[in-house]
């Protein structure tokens, strides 16, 4: 069967843990499908804010919800050996109660910059990184010898006090062998910030199977147009300026098929290092905002982005909202925009 169409909020873990707290609470009340924990990396105290752990926090939300399916969006292989990830992963599952949870992986190599980390060997890693973590995961004795990582662990016993269950697993994916990678070994694919409707098409085509395509789209809404994008500028320039100082190259044909050239969010990344995300946010011109495809606005441009998105392939909408009065929004969201997708 097709996987379902949801729609939920991308959490950046650089916020004080009771904000997040908080946040998940009101997106289950909002009636969000899902909350994904955005693992923040060093290089945010550059900008005022630090880097706080995904797999912690996952934990400490799944306590504080009831409903909420929680997902790291994503977690490294490369900060974390596997059989840690699946012994982390069991705390999340046994917090959350079954079909709450999804394991997300990705390389973030921003992440692998701060711990002096960096490797050009993603693929093989990856998938040593899902085979040993399902392997865990199962409670089955497992072994495993991989070109990065391996494993050797011994069944769970009958008596043992332990989920049984394994989550679905997930991999971020911006190349298209990445890509490729997460049709053939994962359950889903999830796609970064500055996704587009053709970025979509793009990830379909390269991932070549029918699994979860969930896409990270700046977002933001208000009864007012320009007040409802207004949120959705400050995003995406953080994100832009991210692109150019921390990622370029594999950002490539994200940024080509939004129709973005380097030369044009220089100097969003320039105001990003002079003063932050607010200066970096006035140099994001509406033009540069419509290349990013945002769900913004009001109630109806948001729900007509989010059928773009569906329309291209998307099957689980992942908002990274921003700005002010993020909890009206997210209770704005879910009082206009959740019920036509219901």
């Amino acid at each position: 069967m097709p996987p379902p169409f949801r729609i939920g909020v991308m959490q950046l873990t650089m916020e004080p843990l009771d904000e997040m707290l908080a946040s998940a609470r009101v997106m289950e009340e909002a009636g969000m499908d899902t909350i994904w924990l955005a693992e923040a990396y060093p290089w945010w105290r550059k900008h005022g804010m630090e880097a706080r752990s995904s797999t912690v926090v996952s934990a400490l939300i799944a306590r504080e919800t009831e409903r909420l399916t929680i997902g790291w969006g994503i977690i490294s292989p490369f900060t974390r050996h596997p059989v840690q990830v699946a012994m982390d992963a069991r705390v999340v599952q046994e917090a959350a109660g079954p079909d709450r949870f999804l394991l997300g992986f990705g390389t973030s190599k921003i992440f692998l910059n701060n711990a002096k980390l960096q490797t050009n060997r993603t693929l093989g890693p990856m998938r040593d990184a899902v085979a040993i973590a399902r392997g865990v995961l199962s409670g089955e004795a497992f072994r495993y010898e991989g070109g990065t990582w391996s494993a050797d662990v011994p069944a769970l016993q009958p008596e043992a006090h332990a989920p049984r269950w394994v989550p679905p697993v997930y991999v971020a994916a911006t190349a298209p062998k990445m890509q490729a990678l997460a049709g053939e070994i994962g359950d889903g694919c999830l796609t970064p910030s500055i996704t587009t409707p053709a970025f979509v098409r793009y990830t379909r085509e390269n991932v070549g199977r029918d699994i979860d395509i969930g896409c990270t789209v700046v977002a933001s809404i208000a009864e007012d147009r320009k007040q409802g994008r207004e949120g959705a500028r400050e995003i995406a320039g953080m994100y832009l300026a991210n692109k150019v100082q921390n990622i370029q190259g594999s950002a490539d044909t994200l940024l080509e098929l939004a129709g973005i050239e380097q030369d044009e969010i220089r100097p969003v990344a320039e105001a990003m290092e002079r003063g932050g995300r607010l200066a970096a946010k006035e140099q994001v011109t509406d033009d540069l905002l419509d290349k990013c495809k945002p769900i913004a606005g009001t109630p109806d441009d948001c729900v007509a982005a989010i059928e773009e998105y569906r329309d291209a392939g998307c099957t689980h909408v992942m908002l990274e909202l921003w700005g002010d009065r993020r909890h009206d929004q997210i209770r704005m969201f879910g009082e206009r925009v959740l019920p036509g997708f219901r």
